[in-house]
């Protein structure tokens, strides 16, 4: 399929490694107009730097540490009073792994401001101009685990439910403005943050890392973990004029592990 986002604007979160680089990659090679945010600024200049610039693109990154709540919200302030974004791609580093009574209050609240605030502030920046243009894009990087909850990632679980709804009652809000907002499920990816999560599990478990990977990867029907790309090319597809007739979705792609419906 041919997408084709030529003068499109987008901003990606997370995008100096793993699925929020894949995902920039993809909308630049698209031709859209593309700013990397990450808080790695050599890696965020090597990333920007390697975009693809064949259809006169203009790429950019932004520095910010999504933990840093008032100092992010300032800063994204700051970008959105010189630039206007068609494509939203809500990503952030996730929180640290935990069971619920390993947690506390305070763990929480900065697991709200990171996974849950950020990425509320970015979303009502973005779409006063997305309304004045009849025309917009919201995606969501979540997780599988909003649908069946992992014991171990109980911040995750917990803000990105809460950021899912929160986009379902939103998608209601602005359809009529022809802005589409929608979530993706993500499941087992071949990522670095896939690695740590694997090896901190595989420290308390007393396994090696090739076993704890290698049982995950049993549990799913494909019997392997996702490709980058493959996580890339439905962002893309979420963000171009072909997907216009989808909003407030929940989408997984997880090679059939949810058991759910």
């Amino acid at each position: 399929m041919n997408i084709d986002l030529t003068g499109k604007n987008a901003l990606v979160g997370g995008s100096s490694k793993g699925l929020g680089l894949a995902i920039a990659q993809r909308l630049a090679s698209s031709g859209a107009n593309v700013t990397l945010v990450a808080r790695n600024k050599s890696a965020l200049m090597k990333a920007v730097s390697e975009l693809d610039e064949s259809k006169g693109q203009i790429h950019q990154f932004l520095i910010v540490n999504f933990s840093k709540y008032e100092t992010f919200s300032k800063q994204i302030e700051a970008y959105f009073e010189k630039n206007n974004i068609d494509i939203l791609v809500n990503n952030t580093q996730g929180p640290p792994p935990g069971k619920a009574l390993e947690k506390k209050i305070i763990d929480y609240q900065t697991a709200f401001d990171l996974l849950f605030k950020c990425a509320i502030h970015m979303t009502r920046l973005a779409i006063p101009h997305m309304k004045n243009q009849s025309w917009g894009r919201v995606i969501n990087v979540s997780s599988i685990t909003v649908k069946e909850p992992l014991n171990n990632l109980v911040l995750s679980n917990s803000l990105r439910a809460a950021l899912v709804t929160w986009a379902k009652t939103l998608s209601i809000d602005v359809a009529k403005f022809n802005i589409t907002i929608n979530n993706v499920l993500t499941g087992f990816f071949d990522t670095e943050r896939l690695e740590q999560l694997n090896s901190s599990k595989a420290v308390q478990q007393g396994k090696t890392l090739s076993k704890i990977n290698n049982e995950i990867k049993d549990k799913i029907p494909m019997k392997r973990f996702g490709k980058v790309q493959e996580y890339s090319n439905l962002v893309c597809f979420l963000a171009s004029e072909k997907s216009g007739y989808i909003t407030g979705t929940n989408i997984p792609i997880d090679g059939g592990v949810l058991k759910s419906l």
